[in-house]
């Protein structure tokens, strides 16, 4: 689930950047703007979930022992998860556009 969840955030921000990157041609300005843009959609995603878990985390509830490990999973993924995506991502995907030449594609 938390795979999944990262994936698709991460696939949103990289679609963001590079059609930010097409029209500016502007490295650091196309990350910052998919960073910014992505960031509340990622946000509100984590703490919902987060918040959502915590009960089950907690072992509050009955039958709790048996989702806690899962909700602890979940937790620690989506905490893991947040600078990677907001850190480890666009470093990534500055090492690998810092050679490319810009060229305008209207597509």
């Amino acid at each position: 689930m938390i795979v999944g969840i990262i994936s698709e955030n991460a696939i949103f921000t990289f679609l963001q950047f590079r059609e930010t990157y097409r029209m500016t041609g502007d490295i650091s300005q196309s990350l910052i703007y998919s960073i910014s843009t992505r960031l509340r959609p990622k946000l509100m995603t984590a703490i919902g979930a987060i918040i959502a878990l915590l009960p089950l985390a907690a072992g509050i509830g009955t039958g709790s022992e048996l989702h806690q490990p899962l909700a602890i999973a979940v937790i620690g993924g989506f905490i893991i998860a947040m600078p990677l995506l907001l850190i480890v991502l666009p470093t990534l995907l500055a090492l690998i556009y810092k050679n490319q030449k810009h060229t305008k594609h209207l597509i």
